[in-house]
């Protein structure tokens, strides 16, 4: 007889975890307070603009192909992949790189922009290619036990993990110019950390662009989750949109079921939660049960930085680069600020996305819209954002003007919305605004981070970014495959207690 599944959160971690599991016959049920799928990848839809709300880079799409036929599903039956190229374009003070996943265009680049680091590009492209070939079995099982470590996979992955090296000292073995360990470095920020203490093996991160290119699904990031949605839909299994959880039930410390907000209870043979990990811990979870996870112990963890948000609607387009990034000047200065002092910085960093260039789905015709993100500190800082996010988008707004080519962008504005860290928190049930979730350092990963078969309960499964393997699309759907497997595991071997 099937079990029945409750996916608490419908973010693509819960929404790949329920799409493997439906599809091999379990009866899965995936509850979502919001009215709409994807969590964090999902649209934001204004006066005939769509955004991406979070995510907008898709990098190793056969990590989604492997997902969809393991389920008899065709990935391009439900999504059109559209490449990006050149990837981006890296804006410095004096100068513009836009790396191409070609790697002799780049390598042609780098020879002309930062003439005598040419070679640097070949042997790290080189020497990354074997790190993530012993990498990938380590992110691809779950760590669940001290021992795993022992395991022949960890301990041929060890001298690849650059552990006693932070992600800027690998780029500094192989770059001479600043601005190129930058362009090789950034990526830290799709964890939400500094590049000076991001853990050296995640050099995997600019890598896995440069092999695998970068990628928009036609109507944006979203749809990978709306794909998800209908193969659940197809195999049998619901999704309760407008659903919120009042509580996740437990007794002797073990789950058995959902509280509903009007009182109702659910009973289920298993629950994966795919809420904000700290979030879960603190609002929808016993705490008796969870003296590892106290408020007080989650609040001595390590987390992620947030990010300041505008999505703005435009009565023109402008034909730049589909994904921009404008570097700080001073970017470590920036990056203290973010992770240390935790402090408003005038001078931020700016990433901005012109997907019109790409895709003309995503706006009325003769418009666009733009999405601009500014990583700035958590609500561990205590900034008094209703004081300040004007006053910091118009910032923003000035160094977009300045340095780039969006020229009199203020000028052109139809529509506009912003979301701060204080937004992320309280609308979007994000802990603290920390919306890259735990930090990546060495004492948060692996066997040290929350485990997907969760140690604390029994009967209860984690999915998504505070889990293992981590942030980032490619690890969160990492992550739905390690806790579905499991669950398909535990269940042949007759291990899972009722």
């Amino acid at each position: 007889m099937a079990k029945n599944i409750a996916i608490v959160g419908a973010g693509p971690g819960g929404l790949a975890c329920a799409m493997l599991l439906s599809g091999r016959g379990y009866k899965v049920d995936v509850y979502e307070k919001q009215p709409y799928v994807g969590g964090r990848t999902s649209a934001l839809k204004r006066d005939g603009f769509t955004f991406d709300r979070g995510p907008t880079f898709l990098s190793m799409p056969y990590i989604l192909e492997e997902l969809f036929d393991s389920v008899g599903r065709k990935l391009d039956d439900y999504l059109d992949l559209l490449k990006v190229e050149p990837m981006y374009e890296l804006r410095f003070e004096d100068l513009v790189f836009s790396p191409s996943q070609d790697s002799q265009e780049t390598f042609n680049q780098i020879k002309t922009l930062f003439p005598g680091d040419e070679e640097g590009y070949n042997r790290f492209m080189t020497d990354t290619r074997r790190k993530m070939a012993a990498l990938l079995p380590v992110l691809q099982n779950r760590h669940g036990s001290i021992l795993d470590y022992a395991r022949w996979r960890t301990l041929k992955a060890l001298p690849e993990l650059s552990l006693n090296q932070s992600l800027y000292e690998v780029l500094d073995s192989y770059f001479n110019d600043e601005r190129l360990k930058l362009s090789f470095t950034f990526q830290s920020k799709y964890l939400g950390m500094s590049p000076w203490e991001c853990p050296g093996a995640f050099s995997i991160l600019s890598y896995m662009e440069h092999e695998y290119g970068v990628w928009h699904p036609r109507g944006g990031l979203n749809q990978i989750s709306e794909a998800m949605a209908s193969v659940i839909k197809e195999h049998g299994g619901n999704i309760y949109l407008d659903n919120p959880i009042q509580q996740i039930l437990t007794k002797n410390k073990k789950v058995y079921g959902l509280q509903l907000p009007n009182g109702e209870e659910r009973n289920y043979d298993e629950i994966v939660i795919n809420a904000d990990f700290a979030y879960a811990m603190t609002e929808l979870l016993n705490k008796s049960n969870l003296k590892s996870y106290s408020k007080e112990k989650l609040d001595k963890k390590k987390y992620s930085c947030s990010s300041f948000m505008i999505y703005v609607g435009l009565d023109k387009q402008y034909d730049q680069a589909h994904h921009t990034i404008v570097f700080s000047k001073d970017y470590k200065k920036n990056v203290e600020e973010i992770t240390k002092t935790k402090t408003l910085s005038a001078d931020p960093s700016i990433y901005i996305q012109n997907p019109i260039v790409t895709d003309q789905s995503l706006a009325p015709r003769g418009q666009s819209g733009l999405y601009i993100l500014a990583p700035v500190p958590n609500n561990f800082s205590l900034l008094d954002w209703e004081n300040h996010k004007i006053e910091f988008r118009d910032l923003i707004y000035s160094i977009i003007e300045e340095r780039t080519e969006f020229k009199n962008l203020r000028n052109h504005i139809v529509f506009e919305e912003l979301l701060t860290p204080d937004d992320w928190q309280k609308q979007h049930h994000i802990y603290q605004g920390a919306t890259f979730n735990l930090a990546h350092n060495l004492g948060q990963m692996m066997y040290f981070r929350p485990h997907n078969k969760f140690q604390s309960l029994k009967n209860c499964w984690l999915v998504g970014g505070g889990t293992h393997p981590g942030s980032g699309l490619p690890t969160i759907f990492e992550s739905a495959r390690i806790t579905a497997n499991s669950i398909m595991e535990h269940d042949k071997k007759g291990l899972v207690q009722r």
